[in-house]
């Protein structure tokens, strides 16, 4: 029987292909380019990217297994005794052409590294004008399949982890409106870390039936260039973020993983405008009010 490694590799490998396909038949016009890359220290990846689509500005998706040895600096901030590691996962990043279509992100992955083996991921959303309903969906779909696998799954847990997890300090508000984070979930035991498996599974396959249908909702929604300055500026703080807090991005620096991977979760196009200043009662206002914890689906307090 493949180990546990093996067959998560194949896993990402196959949800890789599966959210590729769907996108490419969403969008209707641009197709991914593939692109197969191999790392000095051991194992390699294949990155697939959409540009200039009908719906999809740019779209990342990426597949890895690697391995090799952490610095020593960054060692110490990983579980597990000794260098040595070795990781498998898939990765994504979906800008839309649409200000009214919202950004999302979504990873999941598997490492060892000496006595310790973990798995990690989640999703969340980010979008420029708010459509509560869009919210609503998508978390409604998250917790159906935290829920399914219960205790593994724990929605509630997650979610906050994710609010706490993609939160910009410095600009003291929350990416987006959320969605699920966990990190380093292992269980006591071989059979714990497979139900953790079967959990991290469903939840790669639950980002489609979350994400897809807010994409249908909102893609022909109008927009003008005031809309779409706006969706340019929030992107700054999608840089931000991924560039000061990410963990991926921070792993694939510090394992000198391949830069072109590991910055393709930045949108082709950017502002960072000095001092802007947002109508009150605007839209956009509405936007902001809304990057804080909330729950979506009134069951916090239950």
């Amino acid at each position: 029987m493949d180990s546990l490694f093996d067959r998560s590799a194949i896993y990402f490998r196959e949800l890789q292909s599966e959210i590729c396909a769907a996108l490419e038949a969403a969008d209707g016009s641009a197709t991914f380019s593939s692109d197969d890359w191999a790392l000095e220290s051991g194992g390699g990846g294949h990155s697939k990217v959409l540009a200039e689509g009908a719906v999809f500005e740019k779209a990342g998706v990426n597949w890895s297994q690697v391995e090799g040895e952490l610095p020593e600096s960054f060692a110490d901030q990983i579980p597990g005794m000794g260098r040595d590691f070795r990781a498998t996962g898939v990765s994504l990043v979906l800008h839309p052409l649409s200000p009214m279509v919202p950004t999302t992100h979504a990873n999941f992955r598997y490492l060892e590294k000496g006595d310790s083996r973990w798995f990690g991921g989640g999703m969340d959303l980010t979008p420029y004008y708010f459509f509560r309903e869009d919210a609503v969906h998508f978390h409604r779909i998250l917790k159906e399949v935290c829920d399914r696998h219960a205790p593994v799954g724990d929605y509630l847990r997650f979610k906050k982890w994710c609010d706490e997890y993609f939160y910009l300090s410095h600009r003291g508000e929350t990416r987006g409106l959320g969605g699920i984070f966990f990190d380093y979930l292992k269980g006591d035991d071989d059979s714990a870390l497979e139900r953790t498996f079967e959990f991290v599974k469903s939840a790669g396959r639950a980002f489609l039936p979350a994400y897809m249908p807010i994409v249908e909702r909102r893609r022909d929604e109008e927009y003008g260039d005031r809309e779409r300055r706006w969706q340019l500026i929030r992107r700054g703080r999608y840089v931000e973020f991924n560039l000061i807090y990410d963990r991926g991005t921070v792993f694939g620096l510090k394992t000198k993983g391949r830069i072109e991977s590991i910055l393709m979760s930045l949108p082709p196009l950017v502002r960072w405008e000095y001092d802007v200043h947002i109508d009150p009662g605007s839209r956009e206002a509405h936007l902001l009010a809304e990057l804080k914890p909330v729950d979506w689906l009134g069951i916090e307090d239950n």
